[in-house]
């Protein structure tokens, strides 16, 4: 984004009159040369000029004037008039002003001789300004002095000459500032104006020292002058120490500050060694080395010497050491060294001990800047470097290990700046170490470079600081370097790239090594040749553009999304001839060969290659023959409706993105777009609307730019022919805007889809922006019709509140006259459905209302509208006088604000009466949220700075704060009591809903949580009663005339009570403030009202306990405190701090009687806090929150008086739960973070279960902010965790306190004494703990190392509870080190005892085996090293056999040790040495055989607990052996007969297992041997009739499911003999089976999925090899019946998926087979339930049945869409006019045309009556929150069209005599219906209310569709008639 620099203002010269005249007269003297008269007249002119920009044309004239003086007019008083005048014009005028800067260039341009007058003069006006200022003119004198130091020569020579006056003034200035710093406690603005006044002295401050300074040391050595001198220095370092101590500064103003401290010093003392001795005292905090300073200055920095002083006073001083000194070339002296090397010791001391986060950036940033002074102080040239600095700098060196550390600390850190400084500090360590060891060139060669670069590629990837170090590497050492370290490094970056959270990281390092690497190569290729290049650039291809490509073609469209974004676009602008190597590799790929499933093939990776060309103007411009040369038209346009959404993006982007923006569009480019924009109109996807969208107008932005190019060339050219091609591309541009703008709206249709509406009118949104409807060159206004504008402000009825803002938008710009807004009968129509509208039931109406209403206020007769409705309604309403006819339009748009408020308020007020009465009535029939809703969005449009009628809107806004606090007192009974849902019994009778509304009062006390709340048994009455009645309706004789359920009364109160809130914010925010005390500003609220709604939030975020309702109070609250800080009155820039002081007091007191809401998350308390604290302004100190955090943690701590409530820590548990959760307050909670996790981890100790709740909710709260946001689908992948350095550096406290806890919890676990003691924390540790990893940079000695846990978590697994012992497994494997693995692996196991025994502990064994199986899967999953030899794991394991065997009674620890050893010897490639796991592999063997699964004995049901994990331990065991590596356990035969004994096993645990197992491995084989179909040597004969008789057999339903899975992956490559037992079974039996199996499986939705399929599978084999017999079967018709059920639109997901593929298979053989094999209805009914799936919600669902077109051949499709992957609408259209030509082509037309037109009827839903009734009725049986059908994808009205479409294009071509003639009775019974169906909905659409596209959009909706289906069935029947 650029931002454009702010330009200053100009203002004119100011002077007071008198001081005018005297100037003028000054300048009026007579008698001195003509050219200085000139100057004088000149000054003159400009005094008496107002504009400022003469101003300055005057100003530059007197400089040329000035400049050409001779030396002889040097006397005369005229003279020293007008440089006395420019002098003082000069010092008046304010900084930055342009006028300013002329003036100081004109004082400048006088010549030599004069300068020491104009000196003189410019220092007695500027001595003037520091002699005698008030307070308000500081600022001013500051920038004054300033100016005359900003490259202003003469200004300097002034300063000089007043330095002393200067520096005083500038210390008495700060004085007071800092003095008035201390009244301004609470109002934070002003504090935050006075640190910017501090900081811009503190500035001046040192700039007038450092440009003085060989001044002040003069000035220092003459007597007179030194002591007063001496006072002013010492009286500005004394404020300057004063800001560096005082913590409630500013940190900007502190840094400067520091800075200031060491300016003054080195000014006193010059630059010796002097000076570095007193520096390094002053971080060392002792007087030390301070000998050679002056006794004074000695002095004043004894505020520095002090123990106590604060952390930041050391961090601001190395940065003023570091910024102040100058460290450029050799170094003065050794105290010089000294100081270099104490910096950043002094910085790292401090690292461990801050907390912030903003001073964590300020010490990275002094870090850097000390390396770069560091590099900077070895540059010198006259002597060398000293051998201790040299050895201190170097890699290696324990300084830089130091620094290392804090790299390795802070490279994950949350904040950007911290992240970049310690990148460039890694780069900066890496350029040192490369200066003092400068004979070491080669880095394979240095030890040092190559120990780093292994321990960084040796890193995980998803540690973000790995890639900026990599990237350095890059730079200082080159690509080749690291390709040669790790050469798979392009391919593991690419894959990478699917993460966003890596991708920017990712890709930047990949540029970095790819740009390096074609340097590389090219530097090495050098002047060899042609040749020699291209071989070059072929290896460079093969390193970065071949795994590109692979990665496009196969992976996942979501994985390559970022590659797109980040990295493509980098390659093609380091190589912009490689695009041609990717077109040919890609267009070279079979078409075939689209891919994996979900990827987007060569099709899609050559789009994505030639837009990103494209966009960055590679590619050749479509003028120049883009398209045909580079890329086929038929391919593109394939691409623009391919199924994937991603490719279709790609292909539009390629269409609509250019490097130029005034490239013009081609015809192809147009047709292109005409044939993509129907179709994509309905997507689903937010995602692909908003960047179809996006490119659109990009392409819309080319139409406008290129258009007004070719006119401006029309209006040049003389060629007429360029004249004629201009000419004919502004006609083709014109019309391809028309018939977009015509296409967008024609789609408008009532029933339209959200997506489709959506997309329009973003789109014609476009079209207004850049083109507007106005009469202009392409005319698009005359395309908008009446109709068109109709159908835009029914959109304003929609459910979705962004196409009603969209809509309502539109209509503001289409023509006037097409929308007719101002014709009277239409406003009056519009009013009246706005004004019903904001009374109804249903929330959303309100909002329609409000839309309608401000689409009407710009109408100039909306006043007399609104008095007709006034006197229909018998209100007594007086509209404002109308404005005269001449008046602006603003003026018309106040008023009829006014006008519509006073109504809406007059009928509010009638309505809020009523419902004191009963808000049971209110609720039912008058709601009244909507009408406060309505004034607030109309007053939202108001201009409020500029009204008119002040009085009326004064008295108006008292009235609305008047009823809105009315509204709220009717209401807060509901909101306020303990279970607004509970009290009130659903749809109970009115008058007892009446009775319980009376008793609920507010009445609840902090007794929450201390004890327990009891029914009062003599109020059940009311609700025995309330259960037995029935609900009266709308009619009753003896009813109450309306019908209400609690569900309206709850909606109706929590609704009225946000619109209260969001009007009161409104008012408060938007109306301008009325000061009681000045009578300048005259405001519509007063400072007393603001409170009042201050104190009305209060109350309600206080008491109030329905949630929606305080967070909705919270909304308005939060406009108000942002109202209150930016206030200019004193009162309410203090009530924030008094709110909250107040707050928190009546937090700590446990007081009985307090009216804080106790609910268990403290309901709005937290809320409120949050409001208040999100007020004070980021650039302040934060010294309310920094209070608060500090009061509410001490709360939040268990206390240790016995008697004292909980109630004061529950609510500072929950108020610290927000404050944390709350992104505003962003990194200013970090340094509290480590006191709220002890706070939590303690609260669960409490006894109470309201505090352990509240510290449940606060600890997940603080994970989430610790380890951010989860970013994986894994709970424990390493993406949510961090290191252990990293953790315990940003949160130090929390090392000794979690160490304590899990010691203290540790000792409890132990379960020898038989015991379960679970220590309350132990949970909470563990998760912690388990977020944590070593870093393989953790030294031996770190202070914060994780070593000291280990033992206490080992120790964790010995405990009686399981969950505990998996936990403690867990947080074990990320403290082991992976080197260190196989060792503490092998301790473990030597724990284990060898043989059985009377001391054995089982729950110890286990611990410990749970601890070693997670050990060796991290090390499989992060280790690609064997273990080592000798590691002695395989001998301990088979010593501890026993284990494994029935010799060891719990099966839970046999089973534990099972997955141990198949983790050992399952996998392939075994992490143990081939005899060791041969060995082993003998002994489980053993195990195997003698075990319950495979002994004839079976399994045991004695086993008990944990058998079936046991039994499923073995039965991995036997997979392994059986399926996935039989080769390798013992050959076939053993794994025939494992496996058949697994799959009669009687459990059916693991008869499942077994079989995930053979599918698993048989689609892995599928995938390997895709070439050739054989069935793997493991699955023999007896398997395969095991697996058939078990299909036959099997009673679980899972089982059998997974066994037909199995069956239809086998079925698939060819055909199976089904055996039961020795019999052999037809395939029609066993498919009338399955059919059986089907239907009476719907419980199971994978069983009827897998029985269908499989019976699907057998149906084509069958039709395939017997067409004509299998068609006279009963079978076919049952299984097209089954299919189309599994169709319909209420079935799951995995239904309608599992049909979809089912129909696409049976295409060819079924479908569209010649023969017809199912007959023509049962085919034409298949074809339908495809339709039907093609316009299903689920988009998985649509895209699979789209699939149908690419195994459909072209001469029935069409080139287009036959083999190719197309987005279901074309499918949908294709499959349409695809049936159409089948029927044709088996001669059934007439009859298919009279099945098509019956689905063109729709279902027949009854006669007239019913729909008229139904129309009557809907009001009644509307729900409140479900407006509409649950499908909101499809559009019933674009299928109909679509239907008719091609039935009218099938019967217009001439009839072919053998298709028949069609059926007459049947023909007239369609026409007859079609035409009572005309008639019904005609009826019923006359019977609906005015408007109804507002009032029942959905059955408007709906008969709308009937009718229009009748139309057009009657069309059709005409035509075959």
């Amino acid at each position: 984004m650029v931002v454009k620099k702010k330009t200053a203002k100009v203002e004119a010269v100011v002077l007071d009159q008198d001081k005018l005249h005297k100037l003028k007269a000054s300048l009026s003297v007579d008698g001195e040369d003509d050219e200085v008269r000139q100057v004088a007249q000149t000054l003159q002119a400009c005094l008496e000029l107002t504009e400022p920009v003469q101003q300055i044309q005057q100003v530059k004239k007197l400089g040329s004037q000035l400049e050409v003086l001779r030396e002889e007019q040097q006397e005369g008083a005229l003279l020293e008039a007008c440089l006395h005048t420019l002098a003082l014009v000069y010092t008046s005028l304010r900084a930055k002003n342009p006028l300013r800067r002329a003036s100081a260039s004109a004082l400048t341009s006088v010549p030599p001789w004069l300068q020491e007058q104009t000196v003189n003069c410019l220092s007695a006006c500027l001595s003037d300004c520091l002699s005698s200022p008030t307070s308000d003119q500081y600022s001013h004198v500051i920038d004054s002095i300033a100016a005359c130091l900003d490259d202003f020569p003469l200004g300097e020579r002034c300063v000089h000459k007043l330095l002393p006056e200067v520096l005083q003034f500038l210390q008495k200035t700060l004085t007071e500032y800092l003095q008035q710093n201390s009244g301004l406690a609470g109002r934070h603005v002003a504090q935050a104006q006075l640190m910017q006044s501090c900081l811009s002295v503190v500035k001046t401050s040192m700039l007038v020292v450092q440009r003085s300074q060989a001044a002040i040391s003069a000035a220092l050595q003459a007597d007179q002058e030194r002591c007063t001198l001496q006072n002013t220095l010492s009286g500005l370092l004394d404020c300057y120490i004063h800001i560096l101590t005082t913590e409630e500064f500013i940190q900007t103003l502190q840094s400067t500050a520091g800075m200031a401290v060491v300016l003054l010093i080195r000014s006193v003392m010059g630059s010796g060694d002097g000076v570095a001795a007193v520096v390094c005292g002053l971080l060392r905090g002792s007087e030390q080395g301070s000998d050679s300073a002056p006794p004074w200055l000695q002095q004043s920095c004894g505020g520095l010497y002090t123990g106590g002083r604060p952390l930041g006073v050391s961090l601001y001083l190395c940065h003023g050491a570091l910024a102040m000194l100058s460290w450029k070339g050799d170094l003065p002296g050794p105290q010089w060294e000294k100081l270099l090397l104490l910096v950043p010791h002094t910085l790292l001391e401090l690292d461990t001990s801050i907390k912030e986060s903003n001073t964590a950036m300020v010490v990275a940033r002094v870090l850097n800047l000390w390396s770069g002074a560091a590099l900077e102080s070895l540059q010198g040239e006259l002597q060398p470097s000293p051998p201790g600095l040299l050895q201190s700098l170097r890699g290696g060196s324990e300084l830089q290990r130091r620094l290392l550390e804090h790299i390795y600390s802070h490279w994950e850190h949350p904040l950007d700046g911290v992240r970049h400084q310690t990148r460039s500090l890694f780069r900066n360590l890496l350029l040192l170490h490369q200066r003092t060891n400068p004979s070491v060139s080669d880095p394979a060669k240095d030890a040092y470079i190559t120990e780093l670069t292994q321990s960084l590629l040796g890193l995980e990837w998803h540690m973000r600081g790995k890639y900026g170090s990599l990237g350095c590497l890059v730079e200082l050492l080159g690509a080749g370097y690291l390709l040669d370290t790790q050469p798979q490094l392009p391919s593991r970056l690419l894959g990478l790239m699917d993460d966003q959270t890596l991708a920017p990281y990712a890709s930047d390092l990949l540029e970095r090594l790819f740009v390096s690497h074609k340097a590389q190569l090219a530097g090495e290729a050098g002047a060899a040749g042609a040749t020699a290049t291209e071989a070059w650039m072929e290896r460079w291809h093969q390193t970065w553009v071949t795994p590109l490509l692979q990665v496009l073609c196969r992976a996942r469209l979501d994985q390559t999304t970022y590659i797109l974004d980040y990295f493509l676009p980098k390659l093609l602008r380091c190589s912009p001839s490689s695009l041609t190597c990717m077109v040919q590799a890609l267009q070279d790929t079979p078409p075939c060969s689209a891919g994996p499933p979900g990827s987007r093939g060569a099709v899609g990776a050559l789009m994505t290659c030639l837009r990103a060309a494209r966009a960055q103007g590679v590619a050749p411009s479509s003028e120049e023959g883009l398209w045909e040369r580079l890329v086929p038209l038929s391919l593109l346009r394939q691409a623009l409706v391919h199924k994937h959404d991603q490719v279709r993006m790609d292909a539009l982007g390629l269409v609509c993105e250019s490097h130029r923006s005034t490239e013009a569009l081609t015809g192809q480019e147009m047709d292109l777009i005409r044939h993509f924009l129907p179709s994509n109109l309905n997507s689903q996807s937010p995602g692909v609307r908003q960047q179809s969208v996006s490119l659109l107008k990009k392409l819309l932005c080319r139409v406008k730019d290129s258009g007004q190019l070719l006119h401006k060339r029309l209006s040049q050219e003389r060629n007429q022919d360029q004249r004629d091609r201009d000419q004919q591309t502004l006609l083709a541009y014109k019309e391809f805007l028309r018939w977009m703008c015509g296409r967008l709206l024609e789609v408008l249709l009532p029933g339209a889809s959200f997506s489709t509406c959506l997309t329009s009118l973003y789109l014609l949104g476009l079209l207004a922006q850049l083109f507007s409807f106005e009469p202009d060159v392409f005319a698009l206004g005359e395309v908008v019709t009446p109709a068109h504008a109709q159908n835009v402000l029914y959109c304003v009825g929609s459910n979705f509140l962004e196409v009603k803002q969209l809509a309502s938008t539109l209509l503001r710009q289409l023509p006037p006259l097409a929308v007719g807004l101002q014709e009277p009968e239409r406003m009056q129509c519009l009013l009246r459905a706005a004004l019903d509208l904001s009374t109804s039931t249903k929330p959303f109406d309100s909002v329609t209302a409000a839309h309608l209403f401000n689409l009407l206020l710009p109408q100039p007769h909306l006043p007399q509208a609104l008095l007709h409705c006034a006197r229909e309604q018998g209100l007594a309403f007086q509209p404002p006088p109308p404005p005269p006819l001449q008046e602006a339009e603003a003026l018309t748009l106040e008023l009829n604000t006014l006008a519509v408020v006073q109504f809406l308020l007059q009928c509010l007020q009638a309505e809020v009466l009523k419902a004191e009465s009963s808000l049971l009535q209110a609720a039912a029939s008058y709601p009244l949220y909507g009408r406060a809703h309505c004034i607030t969005a109309v007053l939202q449009h108001l201009n409020t700075e500029s009204v008119s009628r002040t009085e009326q809107w004064r008295c108006l806004v008292s009235e609305l704060i008047a009823v809105s606090y009315r509204m709220s007192d009717v209401v807060s009974p509901v909101v306020q009591s303990s279970s607004p849902e509970g009290l009130i019994p659903m749809d109970t009778e009115s008058a007892g809903l009446q009775r319980i509304l009376q008793e609920i009062q507010p009445r609840d006390s902090n007794d929450f949580f201390t004890s327990a709340r009891e029914l009062d048994t003599h109020t059940g009455d009311h609700h025995t009663h309330a259960q037995t009645t029935h609900t009266p309706t709308r009619g009753n004789a003896g009813g109450e005339g309306y019908r209400v359920t609690a569900q309206m009364v709850l909606v109706c109160c929590w609704r009225s009570m946000k619109e209260v809130a969001m009007l009161l914010g409104q008012l408060c925010q938007s109306l301008p403030l009325h000061y009681t005390d000045t009578h300048t500003h005259t405001g519509l609220i007063t400072e007393e009202q603001v409170e009042g709604v201050g104190l009305y939030f209060r109350q309600q975020l206080l008491q109030s306990r329905h949630r929606g309702a305080f967070e909705l109070a919270y909304v308005g609250f939060v406009r108000l405190t942002d109202m209150l800080c930016r206030s200019g009155s004193r009162a309410l820039q203090q009530l924030p701090a008094r709110w909250l002081s107040e707050v928190l007091e009546e937090v700590k007191s446990s007081d009985p009687s307090s009216k804080l809401c106790a609910t268990r998350r403290s309901a709005g308390i937290p809320f409120y806090i949050q409001a208040l604290l999100s007020s004070e302004p980021k650039s302040s100190s934060c010294s309310l929150l920094k209070m608060t955090m500090r009061e509410l943690t001490a709360l939040a701590m268990p206390s240790t008086h016995r008697h004292r409530s909980t109630v004061p820590q529950v609510h500072a548990l929950n108020i610290l739960r927000a404050l944390y959760r709350d992104t505003r307050l962003g990194e200013n909670v970090i340094p509290f973070v480590s006191d709220g996790m002890q706070a939590a981890v303690l609260g669960f100790t409490s006894p109470v279960w309201a505090v352990r709740n509240s510290s449940t909710l606060l600890f997940s709260t603080l994970i989430t902010r610790i380890f951010g946001v989860k970013r994986g689908k894994d709970e424990h992948s390493k993406k949510n965790r961090m290191t252990g350095r990293e953790f315990f550096t940003r949160f130090p406290a929390l090392y000794p306190f979690l160490l304590s806890q899990l010691e203290e919890a540790a000792a409890t676990v132990d379960s020898d004494s038989g015991q379960v003691k679970l220590h309350p924390s132990l949970f909470l540790l563990l998760l912690v703990l388990g977020r944590l990893y070593p870093s393989p940079m953790d030294g031996s000695s770190s202070p914060l190392g994780l070593a000291p846990f280990m033992p206490f978590i080992i120790r964790c697994g010995r405990s009686a509870v399981y969950r505990t012992r998996e936990m403690a497994a867990r947080a074990l494997v990320p403290f082991v080190l992976v080197t260190q693995v196989p060792s503490t692996i092998q301790t473990l196991l030597q724990e284990l005892p060898t043989e059985p025994g009377p001391q054995t502990q089982h729950n110890h064994i286990h611990g410990t085996l749970l601890q070693v199986l997670f050990l060796l899967r991290s090390y499989q999953t992060d280790s690609h090293r064997p273990l080592p030899a000798g590691s002695g794991i395989s001998k301990a394991l088979r010593q501890r056999m026993w284990l494994a065997s029935r010799q060891n009674r719990c099966v839970v620890t046999r089973g534990v040790y099972l997955d141990v050893l198949v983790s050992l010897c399952g996998p392939r490639s075994s992490f143990l040495e081939d005899s060791e796991v041969g060995e082993l592999r003998e002994e489980v063997l053993a195990v195997l055989t003698a075990s319950e699964v495979v002994a004839s004995d079976g399994p045991s049901a004695t086993l008990g607990p944990g058998s079936t994990q046991y039994l499923l331990s073995l039965a991995r065991v036997a997979l392994s052996a059986s399926v996935e590596i039989p080769q390798l356990w013992g050959g076939p035969q053993l794994g025939v007969w494992l496996l058949e004994r697994l799959l009669r096993c009687p459990q059916y645990e693991v008869r499942e297992l077994a079989l995930e197992g053979i599918l698993s491995r048989l689609e892995e084989e599928e995938e390997e041997e895709e070439e050739r179909k054989r069935r793997p040597s493991w699955l023999d004969e007896t398997t395969l009739s095991n697996l058939t008789s078990l299909a036959l057999h099997e009673t679980h339903p899972q089982c059998l499911a997974k066994v037909l899975q199995v069956l239809c992956v086998l079925t698939s490559s060819g055909e199976i003999l089904w055996r039961d037992g020795v019999q052999v079974l037809s395939q029609e039996n066993v498919l009338l089976h399955l059919l059986s199996l089907a239907q009476h499986s719907a419980h199971s939705v994978e069983l009827h999925c897998a029985a269908l399929t499989l019976a699907s599978r057998l149906v084509v084999q069958l039709v395939t090899f017997d067409s004509e017999g299998a068609s006279a079967n009963d079978w076919l018709p049952q299984w097209a019946a089954l299919v189309c059920s599994c169709c319909d639109e209420n079935q799951p997901a995995e239904v309608k998926l599992m049909a979809a593929a089912v129909l696409v298979d049976c295409t060819a053989t079924l479908l569209i087979s010649p023969a017809l094999p199912l007959g023509l209805p049962a085919t034409v009914s298949l074809w339908r339930s495809l339709f039907t799936l093609l316009q299903d919600e689920d988009q998985e669902v649509r895209d699979s049945a789209s699939d149908f077109t690419s195994s459909t051949p072209t001469h029935l499709l069409g080139p287009d869409v036959a083999g190719a992957s197309v987005c279901p609408p074309v499918a949908l259209d294709a499959g349409v006019g695809l049936l159409c030509r089948l029927l044709e082509l088996w001669g059934r037309r007439p009859e298919g045309v009279l099945i098509l037109t019956e689905w063109l009827l729709g279902e027949d839903e009854g006669s007239g009556e019913a729909g008229g009734d139904e129309a009557a009725s809907l009001d009644e049986e509307d729900f409140l929150f479900e407006k509409g059908d649950l499908n909101l994808w499809a559009e019933p009205v674009q299928w109909v069209r679509l239907l008719h479409r091609h039935l009218d294009a099938s019967l217009s071509q001439t009839r072919d005599p053998a298709t028949g003639e069609p059926d007459r009775a049947r023909l007239r019974s369609l026409s007859a219906r079609a035409e009572a169906q005309a008639l019904a909905s005609r009826r019923a659409l006359e019977t609906l209310p005015g408007l109804p596209q507002f009032s029942c959009t959905m059955e408007h909706a709906r008969l709308e569709l009937r009718h229009q289906s009748a139309v057009l069935a009657l069309d059709v029947l005409g035509m075959l008639s």
